[in-house]
Parts: C-alpha cells; sequence; structure tokens
C-alpha cells in the first residue's frame, strides 16, 4: 500500500486545492498490491493537498470492501 501524487492540470478556480506541498498541481492516489504485484486497490482524485493519512482514513471509512 502506498500514495503517489499524480501531476495534472486543473481549473483556475479548483487549483488551489489540488496544489501540493512541492507547489505543482496534482491527484493523491491510494494503490494496494497484492505480493503478485497486481493492483487490487485503487483510490483516485483526491486534491494534491491531501496528505496520506486523509485519503486511507476516507477509504477505510467509505470504502467497507477495503480491508487491512
Amino acid at each position: 500500500m502506498d500514495g503517489t501524487h499524480i501531476p495534472a492540470s486543473f481549473p483556475q478556480a479548483e487549483q488551489m486545492a489540488y496544489t501540493n506541498r512541492h507547489g505543482t498541481q496534482s491527484q493523491n492516489i491510494l494503490a494496494v498490491c497484492d505480493h503478485d504485484m497486481r493492483f487490487i486497490y485503487v483510490y483516485a482524485g483526491w486534491e494534491g493537498s491531501a496528505n496520506d493519512a486523509r485519503v486511507l482514513e476516507s477509504a477505510l471509512r467509505m470504502h467497507t470492501d477495503f480491508l487491512i
């Protein structure tokens, strides 16, 4: 399980929320792989300003099929 930032472009009105701590615009993505390195869960679309713990907390709360 890991989080990563994917560069993205957004309309002017949304750019502040998607600006990460490095000053670039991105989406924060949570991805989980199994032991065979296959993706088994992807949670995409979070603002670049959101930290990894917030994204994980949301995944655990909103997606009951996501088990640790």
